[in-house]
């Protein structure tokens, strides 16, 4: 006998239209049935609300609201709503019916899955997403149990928030766990300025999840994971993959940034670095079969792509009694049968001695039981989780189950808050005797300590210095100095005393000794230039480039550093040798005005003087210049011009 008829909603039909014909899923806002559309005579899925929830006005508001939003987003990869409505006190939604199972169900099944499968998975999720994004709605919830996965092999996406309560994030039941392990963080400070991003984070934990089997963040209370998504990055799923592909590696260190402006904006951009990614990875890093992944026992297990156990997809009703799964949104397993009844049993009469002997049969047995249960786990208790929790309320939860505390040791964290448990001894969750004590390790917040004086110090012995103090040498610059010599430390950044956390860069600042006048030396003849630096206390060398110059061929046409700059003693003089002025042929300006010649002359590089004389006081024509025109002269030479 199917245990689901016992459901009252299972052989109902609502609104006059939907039959229900059996239960698939049960969460905790509302129920899922499979049913069958009498009108159009298809099956589909229906999504009733539990009773309590939808005697909530502005949830079922909500509820409403959402699902008329979601009706108008079309994608191939997004599960379609149909229809919603109510009857009675019975809220629901039609939706496209998946014969198949749940990302969970897979990971379940399969433990880890090979990069090709995960990508083929990831692949249609964002391709949902991003149409999602594009239309400006973000899902919030991204999880495997929303990851449907079909007979056919197609993935869509369910459950864009149409039922979500609002203190999900903070209740503390073990179902939780489940949708905390996706949170990005910017979700925990402040739920309400969720962006596509925060899909974007859920997406690198599930691909995180699908390649190594594992969550990236886990503990033994929400709490703990919530603190690991604020102050710990996600894991590199190759360290924990042996070989798995880099690429893979940082995709999902891109998708999980803390910082959300460090992530792609949205499931659109992510999944082009995906398709970048897949491109970029040979086939066997592709196919490459992970250690976590379980051995396959199916007949299509060999299908490199598919990642759809066939013993998963076919879906059966959940009994009314039995413990509902919270992870997955299917169960795919053969129909649970009933026991038969046992066949009753005659009463027979018994002597009252018979009756009294039982009587302390029975009492001897539940005391013999209770002996045995007090020596096996009575007497025993498990460590409470207390981690990253103040020491006074961590001493108290302590006591209250039962245990006292023992030492309290310190220790510094750079991840951990000062005056919060760091760990346990023995571990939360270990089984231990009542009124046995606990060590507790407190944080005593990052590790500082003062930054040396290295003044006057070489610097090789100031890096050992530093390093021998718990810091780490940082960037080294040099300057000049009448009284530290050449190459020791004239001073630090931070300054000597300051404290800095352990591990921290200092700068150091490195004496190049006096500084020397570099004289002018352009103009000059080699040799005689040479002289001149040597005796400062430079060094010279000559470039093998000459360029045309004022100066006369052979003699200093550039120096570097320039002139009257200031050098380190023993420091190198770069000489330019001059190839002599540059001849360019001078124009013909005779006759023409004064401002057309002018133009013309400095045009071609030469500077113009007039020479007016008394006679051309008022003159305005050129009579006559110093260089003839088509004749040659050095660039940068003057021709003067005679006016009349």
């Amino acid at each position: 006998m199917d245990t689901t008829l016992q459901d009252p909603l299972v052989g109902q039909v609502l609104d006059r239209r939907y039959r229900v014909d059996a239960r698939i899923a049960v969460g905790g806002m509302a129920t899922v049935y499979r049913a069958v559309d009498t009108r159009l005579d298809r099956v589909l899925a229906l999504k009733v609300m539990h009773p309590a929830l939808a005697a909530d006005g502005a949830f079922v508001e909500r509820f409403i609201r959402e699902a008329k939003s979601v009706a108008r987003l079309a994608h191939p990869n997004v599960v379609q709503v149909f229809d919603q409505g109510a009857d009675s006190s019975y809220v629901y939604l039609a939706m496209e019916y998946i014969a198949g199972c749940t990302l969970r169900d897979v990971l379940r099944e399969r433990g880890a899955l090979a990069p090709r499968a995960a990508l083929d998975i990831l692949e249609p999720v964002l391709a949902a997403l991003g149409a999602a994004h594009r239309a400006g709605f973000v899902h919030r919830d991204m999880k495997p149990e929303n990851v449907l996965i079909g007979d056919d092999g197609r993935v869509k996406v369910a459950d864009f928030g149409l039922v979500r309560s609002v203190d999900t994030v903070t209740s503390t039941t073990g179902a939780v766990l489940g949708t905390v392990a996706y949170l990005a963080p910017e979700q925990i400070e402040t739920p309400a300025a969720a962006d596509p991003r925060v899909d974007v984070y859920a997406c690198g934990v599930v691909l995180y999840e699908m390649l190594t089997g594992e969550k990236p963040h886990d503990g033994d209370s929400p709490a703990i994971v919530l603190y690991k998504h604020l102050h710990e990055d996600v894991p590199a799923p190759s360290a924990v993959v042996p070989g798995l592909a880099f690429e893979l590696d940082e995709v999902v260190a891109s998708a999980t940034a803390r910082t959300p402006a460090v992530r792609p904006y949205d499931a659109v951009a992510l999944l082009g670095h995906v398709r970048e990614t897949r491109a970029a990875l040979r086939e066997e890093q592709l196919d490459a079969v992970p250690p976590q992944a379980l051995a396959a026992e199916h007949p299509h297990a060999e299908d490199r792509t598919s990642v759809i156990p066939r013993s998963l997809t076919v879906p059966r009703p959940l009994p009314v009694n039995e413990p509902v799964d919270g992870e997955g949104s299917f169960n795919h397993t053969a129909r649970f049968q009933s026991a038969p009844p046992l066949p009753p049993r005659r009463r027979s009469a018994r002597p009252r001695r018979g009756l009294l002997a039982l009587v302390g049969a029975v009492l001897l047995v539940f005391g013999l039981g209770a002996g045995v249960w007090y020596i096996n786990s009575g007497q025993f208790t498990k460590v409470p989780a207390v981690l990253t929790q103040q020491q006074a309320k961590a001493e108290q939860r302590l006591e209250a189950a039962g245990l006292e505390v023992g030492e309290v040791e310190h220790a510094y964290s750079d991840t951990v808050r000062r005056g919060t448990v760091i760990s346990t001894d023995p571990e939360p969750g270990a089984k231990i005797r009542k009124h046995d004590s606990v060590t507790l390790t407190v944080s005593d917040g990052p590790e500082t300590v003062k930054v040396p004086d290295a003044t006057g110090s070489r610097l090789d012995k100031a890096r050992e210095l530093l390093k021998g103090d718990g810091l780490e040498p940082g960037m080294v610059t040099r300057e000049f100095s009448d009284d530290v010599p050449d190459g020791f430390v004239i001073s630090t950044e931070p300054a000597a005393g300051t404290e800095r956390r352990a591990g921290s860069a200092v700068a150091i600042v490195v004496s190049k000794g006096s500084p020397v006048d570099v004289p002018d030396v352009t103009g000059e003849d080699l040799a005689d230039a040479k002289a001149d630096l040597e005796e400062a206390g430079l060094k010279v060398e000559v470039s093998a480039e000459q360029v045309n110059s004022e100066f006369d061929k052979g003699q200093v046409a550039a120096q570097t550093p320039e002139a009257d700059s200031q050098a380190a003693d023993g420091d190198t003089v770069t000489l330019t040798l001059s190839k002599g002025p540059e001849l360019i042929e001078v124009p013909d300006v005779t006759g023409d005005s004064v401002d057309d010649a002018k133009t013309a002359l400095e045009g071609a590089g030469f500077k113009v003087e007039e020479d007016r004389g008394l006679l051309g006081l008022f003159g305005d024509t050129v009579k006559k210049q110093s260089v003839k025109g088509g004749k040659t002269a050095p660039k940068g030479s003057t021709i003067t011009i005679t006016i009349r």
